[in-house]
């Protein structure tokens, strides 16, 4: 852990000091260096994804707008969309921006001029990520003007759709690099998702190809077989086990906790399982609900229902389980090492269900949806005996409305990941009713822009409402 704190500091100096290097002419300080190898960059891109953005404000936000976690607070709060301009300068001003796109860029930069091709190629896997995180957020982003420091202070925004031809484009250029031999300095354990493990990242960067092209199958102008066809060739290519899951393992110790373990502690500001997600689960009988939630004072599993009147105990509502999601042994000391995972195997299989379902109809998906439910009860240790009694029955897609299966069935195991929003705004699966004493009428469809950036460099976009689908969704 002491490695990754100290590194964090060097990559948060780097944001800085390179830019100061940038618009000032100084003598060098060997004490203070503005130039950091990319093996002091690639560990801190890391934790910031999992830990700001994924176990972050993004995955908060998705996790209580999608109905799964809710919060024990009087409304108007943010499970019952309060959301503000000033809410989201951090996660754009900081988190997304200079942290992970500046950074990403300069790593991506210094090894394809060192020849250092490994911290290329899982720089640009990075790089798309969070540039799929930032546009499915906002809609248009700035990009190809961002990154001019003084030489262009308001720079335009590029609109998603370009956003997603850049996302696929990089996706390609990594697996380019990916696919030749590794030279230059080696990655190694500075990299926590595989270890520098070339063949691992090509299965990832596959995957999200998948994804994305899937996000875009009811975008205006493409063609929903077409982007079947895409997704299922990449992931021929992409994960095939539970063991090619794209993740990163907490040390447990001091500042090195699991963020939803970190987050969810009881008293954690009243974080407690959303009575939609708790209901679902008692009504399926579903398997995972001991394994993902922790019971009330009171044995049983209780869900909160968000934008009622608090209560004064928050015990009495389920909770995440101590053990963060059932993904190592079920208990507390365990869960603050607990994993956050970037993609699994389980929802490389739900997007190739859904690419099944709309190219070749539901007799075919239903075999693939089963094994995309197996997959994640597999990954949560769910018993044999528990999960084919539960895949007899639910892995049958309703024959009037099969999507609805499939995406319901996802947006379980998909609990706590961004996809789960995703999915929502783009199918409008699960369905979802709006919470009683709601900031909004509606569930937002996007965020604000941030304050800052609206004041610093003012677009047209700004001012589109956050009850506007973005562009692949609509």
């Amino acid at each position: 852990m002491k490695k990754i704190y100290y590194t964090l500091i060097a990559f948060i100096l780097l944001v800085s000091a390179s830019g100061c290097k940038k618009f000032l002419d100084i003598n060098k300080d060997p004490n203070n260096p503005v130039d950091v190898q990319e093996a002091l960059i690639l560990t801190p891109l890391e934790i910031y994804t999992t830990t700001n953005i994924i176990g972050g404000f993004p995955g908060s936000v998705s996790a209580y707008w999608t109905q799964q976690l809710a919060i024990n607070q009087p409304a108007p709060e943010i499970d019952s969309y309060r959301i503000t301009p000033s809410d989201v300068n951090n996660t754009w001003s900081f988190d997304l921006y200079p942290a992970i796109f500046y950074n990403s860029r300069i790593m991506i930069d210094k090894a394809e001029k060192a020849g250092n091709n490994g911290y290329a190629g899982i720089g640009k896997v990075l790089l798309a990520y969070n540039l799929a995180v930032c546009t499915d957020l906002w809609g248009d982003i700035p990009y190809t003007e961002g990154f001019a420091a003084l030489g262009n202070l308001k720079p335009k925004y590029d609109s998603q759709e370009s956003i997603y031809k850049l996302i696929q484009t990089t996706l390609d250029q990594a697996i380019v690099i990916l696919n030749s031999a590794p030279s230059g300095i080696r990655v190694g354990s500075d990299d926590l998702i595989y270890g520098g493990d070339f063949a691992s990242w090509k299965k990832l960067a596959y995957t999200l190809k998948a994804r994305y092209h899937l996000r875009l199958s009811k975008a205006a102008g493409y063609s929903a077989t077409t982007q079947a066809d895409l997704a299922l060739a990449a992931l021929q290519n992409g994960f095939s086990a539970n063991e090619d899951n794209a993740k990163v393992t907490y040390s447990g110790k001091a500042k090195g906790e699991n963020p939803w373990y970190q987050g969810t502690l009881p008293g954690a500001g009243g974080v407690v399982l959303s009575k939609n997600f708790v209901d679902l689960l008692k009504a399926n009988d579903d398997p995972r609900l001991p394994i993902l939630a922790a019971p009330g004072s009171g044995g049983d599993y209780v869900g909160r229902q968000s934008g009622t009147v608090p209560t004064t105990d928050p015990t009495i509502y389920a909770a995440v389980s101590p053990n963060v999601g059932g993904y190592i042994a079920d208990d507390e000391e365990s869960g603050k090492s607990a994993p956050v995972y970037l993609a699994t195997y389980a929802e490389a299989l739900f997007i190739k269900a859904e690419a099944t379902l709309n190219k070749s109809g539901v007799v075919a998906a239903q075999p693939v949806l089963k094994a995309a439910i197996e997959a994640n009860m597999d990954l949560l240790k769910v018993a044999t005996a528990d999960k084919n009694a539960y895949t007899a029955i639910h892995s049958i897609p309703d024959p009037v409305t099969p999507l609805k299966t499939l995406i319901t069935e996802k947006y379980v195991a998909s609990f706590l990941s961004l996809e789960a929003y995703n999915d929502w705004r783009r199918t409008g699966f699960p369905i979802l009713n709006v919470v009683p004493n709601a900031f909004r009428p509606y569930i937002p469809q996007r965020y604000p822009y941030p304050s800052q950036e609206v004041t610093s460099n003012p677009q047209p976009q700004q001012s589109i409402p956050t009850s506007e689908k973005v562009w692949w969704a609509k």
